[in-house]
C-alpha cells in the first residue's frame, strides 16, 4: 500500500508541475459558474429548484468534459514514460508492475476528483451565496453528481491506461484516445438513436435498450444523474425509456472502471518497459 501511495504522490506532483490540476480546476469552475447562473434563470417557469437545473446543466457538461480530461491525462501514462526512459528506471525498484498501475490510477483520479470537487463546488457555493437556493432541496442530487462525475472520470482514466499500454508511440495513443472519446460521447448515441428510429419498437425491447445503454458509460452516467426531479427539466430523449435502477447504474460504472484497469495490469505485466 505504501508503494502505491508513493507512486500516486509522484503523479500528483507531476500533474501540479504540468499545471494540470490548476488548468482543469479553473476550466471546470469557470464553466460550472457560467452554467449555474445562466442555467438557473428559467427555474420559475419550469417549476424546478435552482440546484436541480444546475445538476442537469453540469451533467450535460460532464458527459463531454470529464471523459476528455481523463483521457488527456492518462493516454500517455505508460507509453509516454516508456519513450522517455523513466519507466525502465521506475521498474528497477523492488515493486510489482500492478502497483505501478494502481499508484498512477490513484494519483490521476485524485487530480480529477480535486478538480471536480473544487470546480463544481465553487458553482454551488456561489449559487448559495446569491440567495437563489431554497433550503436543502437539490443538495443530495448535487452530491451524487460530484461522486458519479469522479466515477465517470475513473472509467476513462482506466480506458486511457489500456490505450497507453497497448500503444507503441504517444502519438498513436493520443489518436486512439480521441477516437475513444468520439465513440462513447458522440457516435454511439447517434447510432443508437438511428437504430431506434428505424426499428420503431419492433425488435429493440426495453430490456434490450437498457443493455445497450449500459454498454456506454456516458449513457449510464447521464441516466443516473437525470433521474427523478431532474428528468422533468432535462428532456432526456433515449434515456427517458430506461427503467434502470440507480444501484444498477452505479454498479455498471464501477465495472466499467475496474475492467479496463485489470486489463491494463495484465497487458503491462507482459510489456517491455
Amino acid at each position: 500500500m505504501r508503494t502505491i501511495l508513493i507512486i500516486a504522490a509522484k503523479e500528483i506532483r507531476e500533474g501540479m508541475r504540468n499545471r494540470w490540476v490548476l488548468a482543469t480546476t479553473l476550466l471546470m469552475a469557470t464553466l460550472a459558474l457560467t452554467l449555474a447562473f445562466l442555467g438557473s434563470a428559467p427555474t420559475g417557469s419550469v417549476g424546478a429548484g435552482a440546484l436541480d437545473v444546475v445538476v442537469v446543466s453540469l451533467s450535460s457538461l460532464s458527459v463531454f468534459l470529464v471523459p476528455l480530461i481523463a483521457l488527456l491525462i492518462s493516454h500517455d501514462a505508460i507509453v509516454g514514460e516508456s519513450e522517455r526512459g523513466t519507466m525502465l528506471l521506475l521498474l528497477s525498484y523492488p515493486l510489482a508492475r500492478w502497483q505501478v498501475i494502481a499508484g498512477k490510477f490513484a494519483g490521476h483520479l485524485t487530480i480529477l476528483a480535486f478538480a471536480t470537487l473544487v470546480g463544481y463546488g465553487t458553482a454551488a457555493v456561489a449559487l448559495a451565496g446569491s440567495g437563489r437556493l431554497d433550503g436543502t432541496a437539490g443538495w443530495p442530487a448535487f452530491a451524487a453528481l460530484i461522486c458519479s462525475s469522479v466515477l465517470l472520470g475513473a472509467v476513462f482514466v482506466s480506458i486511457g491506461y489500456f490505450v497507453s499500454a497497448m500503444s507503441d508511440q504517444r502519438g498513436t495513443a493520443g489518436g486512439v484516445a480521441i477516437g475513444v472519446w468520439l465513440l462513447f460521447v458522440l457516435i454511439y448515441d447517434m447510432a443508437l438513436l438511428g437504430l431506434l428510429v428505424v426499428d420503431q419498437g419492433r425488435t429493440v425491447t426495453p430490456e434490450a435498450l437498457n443493455a445497450l445503454l449500459l454498454l456506454n458509460p456516458t449513457d449510464t452516467y447521464r441516466i443516473f444523474n437525470l433521474g427523478g426531479t431532474a428528468s422533468a427539466v432535462a428532456g432526456m430523449g433515449i434515456a427517458d425509456q430506461s427503467t434502470l435502477a440507480s444501484g444498477t447504474l452505479m454498479l455498471a460504472l464501477l465495472l466499467w472502471a475496474a475492467a479496463p484497469l485489470a486489463a491494463t495490469m495484465l497487458v503491462f505485466s507482459r510489456r517491455e518497459p
